[in-house]
């Protein structure tokens, strides 16, 4: 993850970090057999809401993923909305996924 020094895959504890003034930011994921990655969930400090913090962490986690030749399974609202508004990284999601989780 040479493009984004500051976030963290913790492989460990199945999820993407990104330590701010206000604690941990995560994006929890779940491996889908050796092809696909789940993202479950997201999480930013209450009081950095709204400061990019977790796109940051998010568009990290999709280019880690994409590095790895591998598909997203974006069951995190903030995941899939992200990627909605982001098409660069539509083509992680399976078609059929997208129309299935309203990904436009």
């Amino acid at each position: 993850m040479t493009q984004h020094p500051d976030v963290h895959n913790d492989s460990a504890q199945s999820r993407y970090e990104l330590k701010t003034a206000d604690g941990m930011a995560i994006a929890e994921y779940r491996s889908v057999g050796t092809h696909a990655v789940m993202f479950t969930h997201t999480e930013v400090p209450e009081s950095m809401e709204g400061q990019g913090v977790g796109s940051r962490l998010v568009r990290a986690a999709l280019d880690d993923v994409k590095a790895q030749g591998k598909r997203v399974i974006p069951m995190c609202p903030f995941v899939a909305s992200y990627i909605s508004e982001h098409h660069e990284y539509l083509d992680l999601v399976d078609p059929v996924q997208r129309g299935a989780l309203n990904i436009t």
